[in-house]
């Protein structure tokens, strides 16, 4: 067994078990990572794959724990090289975040730009997905850190801590008639379609919740996976949004009327997703930090070596 092997299994997995996309992820050819997938499984005596003719469908019961075991170890292979990178030069190297759009165009521009002035030697990256991928990628070693609303808890191999709290608004054009209304309550707004996140995005449950514990079912005509894409449809006159707060920007959105919805909904919490017992470079430390300056070193250290 080696560490190849084990990196092509979770390449396989996170690729929806598509072999010839782990392959192009791992910078191989297909034959190799199925050749090593082969060994692995024949050295071990233990069927990790499903499989429908030489396709992958999916992991066995076994293959469910192969494949946790398998993420702790890739991860671990990370660490190591992150300490030796660490030790030979502590300002250069790259850094990796996975989140979601709203925190990369509304929330992280001021914090890369801190960073970037700090450390003009580490490379960021920024891999943007929802929130269930952006832990998977932390958990899978495929990202330094997530920064995400809701999901990244789920997620065993991940610790989380708070960042901000936020809450959302309602948009919609100037002469729409809830832009009338002197506060929004669900009532009105369950007359009217509605545009927002799609379910795995940005707090939504807090939006269903709201609509349930008031005996209103939500009018969802379209759901969105990015902010940008809600306040295009509104000004289409497709519905009334429901967005981000950070997301409003007073200048480029002076054509729609923003009314507070922080009395309808139940506020969201933004956390970042550090992998467990992860080694992080100093500067993944100082990104954390310029992002969350209410967390301190000591205490994410804390939080990523602590027992579970």
């Amino acid at each position: 067994m080696n560490l190849q092997q084990i990196k092509f299994v979770c390449a396989v997995v996170e690729s929806g078990f598509s072999v010839s996309e782990a392959a192009v992820a791992c910078y191989t050819a297909q034959p190799v990572v199925s050749k090593h997938i082969k060994t692995l499984e024949d050295e071990l005596g233990l069927k990790i794959f499903e499989r429908r003719g030489k396709r992958f469908t999916g992991l066995t019961q076994a293959g469910e724990e192969a494949y946790a075991i398998a993420k702790r170890l890739n991860g671990d292979a990370s660490s190591l090289k992150a300490l030796a990178s660490d030790m030979s030069n502590a300002k250069e190297g790259v850094l990796t975040i996975a989140t979601t759009h709203t925190q990369a165009r509304y929330v992280l521009p001021r914090v890369v730009t801190q960073f970037g002035a700090k450390y003009p030697g580490v490379k960021l990256k920024l891999k943007q997905g929802n929130p269930k991928q952006c832990a998977d990628w932390v958990a899978g070693s495929e990202a330094d850190l997530a920064i995400a609303t809701e999901a990244l808890s789920l997620d065993p191999l991940l610790v989380t801590l708070p960042c901000y709290r936020w809450n959302r608004c309602v948009i919609a054009p100037p002469k729409h008639p809830l832009a009338k209304e002197k506060v929004l309550s669900i009532e009105a707004l369950s007359k009217y379609p509605l545009i927002t996140y799609d379910t795995a995005f940005t707090g939504r449950s807090q939006v269903d919740r709201a609509f349930a514990s008031a005996g209103f079912a939500p009018n969802v005509a379209l759901t969105a996976l990015d902010s940008d894409v809600i306040k295009t449809y509104v000004r289409l006159n497709v519905g009334v949004g429901i967005l981000a707060e950070m997301a409003y920007e007073p200048k480029v959105d002076a054509d729609l009327k923003r009314m507070d919805a922080s009395h309808l909904f139940a506020p969201s919490i933004t956390r970042v997703g550090l992998r467990r017992n992860a080694f992080l470079r100093r500067f993944a430390y100082d990104f954390i930090v310029m992002f969350a300056p209410s967390l301190k070193r000591t205490e994410i250290e804390e939080a990523v070596f602590a027992k579970a």
